[in-house]
C-alpha cells in the first residue's frame, strides 16, 4: 500500500484557517478527488473545524497533514491529521439551541468514519478518516446524528 502524506504549516492565527481550507481543496484536487464530490465537501469541513479547533483553542502553531491511501485500502480512505503542541486532550461540547460554538467535534463524530487524538511530541495530533467508498453514507449518517441531538 502506497500512502501519499502532504502538510501545511498553520499560524495560530483564525485568518490561518481559509488558508489551510484553500491549501486543502487544491491537494484534494491534485489527487484526483473531484471538486465536486460530497467527498471533498466532507473533508473540507472536517479540515475547517480541526484547524479551527487547533487554531482557536490552543493558540499555538498546528500542523495539518493530509494522508492518501491510509487506513482501509478497499476503501481508499483519507486521513486528516492537525498536530499541535499543546498536551491538552480535546474536549466534545454538546452545542445547545443557537449556540454559535461548540460544534466541532460533533461534526467530526458525524461526518467521519473514524476519529480519535493521540499524544505527538509535547502536544497532540487529532485526526479524522473518510472512506471514500461511502461520502454520502457518512454525510447521511451525520446529518441523522445532528437532527436527533436537537429534537426536542
Amino acid at each position: 500500500m502506497q500512502v501519499l502524506q502532504v502538510q501545511l504549516e498553520v499560524g495560530p492565527d483564525p485568518a490561518e484557517v481559509g488558508r489551510a481550507r484553500r491549501w486543502a481543496r487544491s491537494r484534494l484536487v491534485g489527487s484526483g478527488i473531484q471538486g465536486d464530490e460530497p467527498l471533498t465537501e466532507t473533508l473540507i469541513l472536517l479540515i475547517s473545524e480541526l484547524v479551527t479547533n487547533a487554531v482557536v483553542h490552543t493558540g499555538c502553531p498546528a500542523v495539518l497533514r493530509v494522508l492518501f491511501g491510509a487506513g482501509r485500502v478497499e476503501a481508499g480512505t483519507v486521513r486528516v491529521e492537525v498536530a499541535d503542541s499543546c498536551a491538552r486532550p480535546p474536549e466534545q461540547r454538546h452545542a445547545e439551541g443557537d449556540d454559535t460554538h461548540g460544534r466541532g467535534l460533533e461534526l467530526v463524530d458525524g461526518l467521519a468514519d473514524r476519529w480519535g487524538w493521540k499524544a505527538e511530541g509535547q502536544g497532540k495530533s487529532i485526526w479524522c478518516e473518510v472512506d471514500r467508498g461511502v461520502p454520502e453514507a457518512a454525510y447521511e449518517r451525520g446529518v441523522a446524528r445532528r437532527l436527533a441531538s436537537v429534537r426536542p
